[in-house]
């Protein structure tokens, strides 16, 4: 990700589980590939806060589930660390659906959003309610 200062500790890959963090109808939402990555042989794809991402609805309202739809990665559990020297870490992985473009779907963004993901995505910054 050029033009952050931070380095974003790619630590979701493929198959990872995330909250749906918007008001969309998704619940749980599963990682099956991440957009730009260019990887290593054997390498599983994987992607991290700030990052766009493919996901497959697991659960949530019967119109949602199974739907392949792109979301942007809000927070992670792995420690990450900002150019400043901080180390960042958040409860849970979460993500927020958007469409290709990167404007969210919901109307809404539960929980604090990073301050990496407001920075590269503009229309998350302007639904998140705490930027941390």
């Amino acid at each position: 990700m050029k033009g952050l200062g931070s380095t974003i500790v790619r630590s979701l890959p493929n198959g990872a589980r995330l909250v749906c963090a918007d008001n969309t109808g998704a619940k749980e939402l599963e990682i099956i590939a991440v957009k730009n990555y260019t990887g290593t042989v054997r390498r599983l794809p994987a992607g991290g806060v700030g990052h766009m991402v493919f996901v497959s609805v697991k659960k949530g309202t019967p119109e949602m589930r199974k739907q392949v739809l792109p979301a942007i990665i809000i927070r992670q559990k792995k420690e990450y660390k900002r150019a400043d020297g901080t180390r960042v870490k958040f409860e849970d992985n979460a993500a927020v659906i958007v469409t290709p473009e990167g404007t969210p779907k919901g109307s809404e963004i539960k929980g604090p959003v990073s301050k990496e993901a407001a920075e590269r995505w503009p229309g998350v910054s302007r639904l998140a309610k705490i930027i941390h």
